[in-house]
Parts: C-alpha cells; sequence; structure tokens
C-alpha cells in the first residue's frame, strides 16, 4: 500500500496482508473488497519499505475514504505511542 508519494523517485510502502495479528500496528481493511482485493486483508504499519516507482507493475485497487481514515488514525496512534515511549 502506497503510503506517501513525495513526487520524487521513490514510494513509501505498508505492508498488506491477510493474516491477522493483534498487533496494535495492524489496521483492518473492513471495505476491502471494494478496494479490489481478494480477501479480508491487514495494512501492517510497523512493516514499512520504500521502492522505486519505476518497479510497481500494477495498480491492484483504491482503499475507500473509511479504510483510509483508519490507516491514518491507526498511524497516528503508533505516532502518539512513540513520542510517549509506551510502545
Amino acid at each position: 500500500m502506497v503510503l506517501l508519494d513525495t513526487e520524487d523517485r521513490d514510494l513509501l510502502l505498508a505492508r498488506i496482508t491477510t493474516q491477522s495479528s493483534s498487533s496494535p500496528c495492524d489496521c483492518e481493511l473492513k471495505d476491502w473488497s471494494k478496494a479490489g482485493l481478494k480477501a479480508p486483508s491487514f495494512v501492517r504499519l510497523h512493516k514499512l519499505a520504500t521502492l522505486e516507482k519505476k518497479l510497481v507493475e500494477k495498480e491492484f485497487g483504491i482503499l475507500t475514504a473509511a479504510d483510509w481514515q483508519r490507516v491514518l488514525e491507526t498511524w497516528n496512534e503508533i505516532n502518539r505511542r512513540l513520542r510517549a515511549a509506551t510502545f
């Protein structure tokens, strides 16, 4: 999942998986089918990577506004915990 595109040659990505977990860094995609995914899925916000744009071969789908909001809320909670050092 593309988290950030700063208009340079790279993208910041987060892993999407069908494996559920109890990690506070995971965000369930409730509208996974509307996003074009084939199975219930989770964004792993602690599994980040950068990738050159030229290596992206295809787009699998687009998150709904509600799922994107949940991802942002999870990301913000991770950042709050890191600032408070209670992670």
